[in-house]
């Protein structure tokens, strides 16, 4: 019998490859409305189980690794699209509640 294979993702902070089940998913994710416009509207959270739908990037469950990703707009090059501040905020209260 052949072992199972484990997945790898890489680190959007430190750039480590690590096993998936090791990283928190950061998720940007399409709201559907009724009425759509040409404009997308999305959201962009942690998705701390994995199981979101949506465009993810993954992360370190350090609080230093968030940092060096933010500041060099790793996120929004992972996900193509501009992140407000406070979302950054939000992420940052989550992760460090579940380190």
């Amino acid at each position: 019998m052949t072992p199972k294979k484990i997945p790898m993702r890489k680190c959007l902070g430190c750039g480590e490859m690590l096993p998936q089940k090791e990283l928190v998913r950061v998720v940007k994710t399409k709201i559907k409305e009724e009425n759509e416009t040409e404009e997308e509207k999305f959201t962009v959270s942690l998705d701390l189980v994995g199981k979101k739908s949506g465009r993810g990037a993954y992360i370190c469950k350090k609080s230093e690794c968030f940092a060096m990703a933010k500041k060099a707009r790793r996120f929004e090059r992972a996900l193509s699209c501009q992140i407000p501040e406070e979302v950054f905020a939000l992420m940052e209260k989550e992760l460090k509640e579940n380190e």
